[in-house]
């Protein structure tokens, strides 16, 4: 694709990746196919191939309307264009680029910009959301069925968090939401690290890994709590860390990227891109010690586990480029994997999306359910705590994260 690209940004270093970008377009459409947008509005502009088109108008100068932010807006990020892509497009960095310059030029409406304002303020404010969020159980009674969807039906007591005992240490994020929302997560993948001989400790203060504010485009605030998170791990990191330990796939992709979003940062560049470097999601962390894994599964006496579905976040599979490992690590576990159709496809659950689009989302999740529960599944299993809550919200099956079932096989 040939660019022009305007005055107002050739020369940036967000201009010169855009760029970039925009050359290796073929304008191949094959993007589309899996797009699942695209699949629900059929709109060229609702696809990657559309946005990319409206992304480079506006980079040459063409006028930035309320209509580009709608289309930008609708997207997932879900990256599934890129799994597509023959020709390596990065449209997910793309897409930030774009949406930072339509947020600059188009003004959101009072109501919209109060929404977006209350989330970036609310969510990553572990002590705050938490409060938040027993307040809306109390009150779930009297809400509406939509927004009571959006409540956990329980939240699962932590359980035991077993002492650094090892010479091996890995450090895990708390995060945002999570510690909130479900507990139990951090706590069974430390306990399944433990019987591996790694021991998993979680640094003080150390909280929102920035995506959240990022994509809801307050991007300077984003990096601040990157290079906050940086500063909270950084003596755990020159103690001897071997690894940071991610279990919410959707905070993996973005820490494994702060080298790059950071690279322009003097102080951090060279911290950033250490973090990304160590930076582990828990699937390939376990599937590194699958022998002993292995081991101490036949020496369990569990009864045989339940038939499971597993929905692969897009955070894995296209942002991470990471399929099949958790599958093999719940098949040696003895966990009869029900086949689920297009499980390319998002569920709608997008970080914020889910609240910020929620037409959309609600569709986008009945036809992920439909796929997961079409193989009989007596539970789902997932690793973003974003999509776990998300689907919990419209099924009665017990929705887990897999390091959870893991922990639970390894526990009976």
């Amino acid at each position: 694709m040939q660019t022009q690209l305007a005055d107002f940004i050739r020369d940036t270093p967000e201009g010169r990746e855009a760029d970039a970008i925009l050359r290796k377009c073929v304008h191949c459409g094959f993007c589309t196919a899996t797009c699942p947008t695209y699949q629900l509005l059929g709109d060229e502009l609702d696809g990657p191939r559309g946005r990319i088109y409206l992304i480079k108008e506006m980079l040459e100068g063409s006028e930035v309307t309320a209509k580009t932010q709608l289309h930008l807006d609708r997207c997932l990020t879900c990256r599934a264009c890129e799994t597509t892509c023959p020709s390596g497009v990065q449209y997910g960095r793309l897409v930030d680029i774009g949406r930072k310059v339509v947020e600059e030029r188009v003004p959101r409406s009072i109501p919209a910009n109060a929404q977006r304002k209350a989330i970036a303020a609310l969510f990553p404010q572990t002590g705050l959301f938490g409060a938040m969020l027993k307040v809306g159980k109390l009150a779930r009674p009297f809400l509406p069925e939509s927004l009571a969807n959006k409540l956990p039906k329980e939240i699962p007591a932590a359980g035991e968090w077993p002492a650094p005992r090892h010479a091996r240490r890995m450090i895990a994020l708390a995060g945002c939401v999570q510690p909130a929302l479900d507990p139990s997560i951090n706590a069974a993948a430390a306990r399944v690290l433990d019987r591996l001989g790694i021991s998993l400790v979680e640094a003080p203060d150390a909280g929102c890994c920035g995506a959240l504010r990022f994509h809801l485009n307050y991007q300077d605030e984003g990096r601040d709590d990157m290079r906050r998170l940086i500063d909270a791990w950084w003596p755990l990191v020159e103690e001897g860390a071997e690894a940071i330990v991610m279990t919410a796939s959707g905070c993996t992709t973005t820490v494994k990227e702060y080298g790059h979003l950071l690279a322009d940062d003097p102080a951090y560049a060279a911290k950033a891109q250490r973090i990304s470097a160590m930076t582990r999601d828990i699937a390939e962390v376990v599937a590194a010690e699958f022998s002993r894994l292995t081991r101490l599964l036949e020496a369990s006496h569990a009864a045989k586990p339940a038939r499971v579905a597993f929905h692969p976040p897009c955070s894995l599979q296209h942002g991470l480029k990471i399929r099949g490992v958790t599958e093999k690590l719940l098949a040696a576990a003895g966990f009869e994997l029900a086949p689920v159709p297009d499980a390319h496809l998002c569920c709608g659950s997008a970080g914020t999306y889910s609240i910020l689009q929620p037409e959309l989302s609600a569709e986008l999740k009945k036809n992920k359910l439909a796929a997961l529960q079409s193989g009989g599944p007596s539970m789902i299993l997932s690793s973003n705590i974003g999509c776990l809550s998300h689907l919990a919200g419209g099924t009665e099956l017990p929705v887990k994260h897999w390091i959870v079932a893991l922990d639970d096989r390894l526990r009976a």
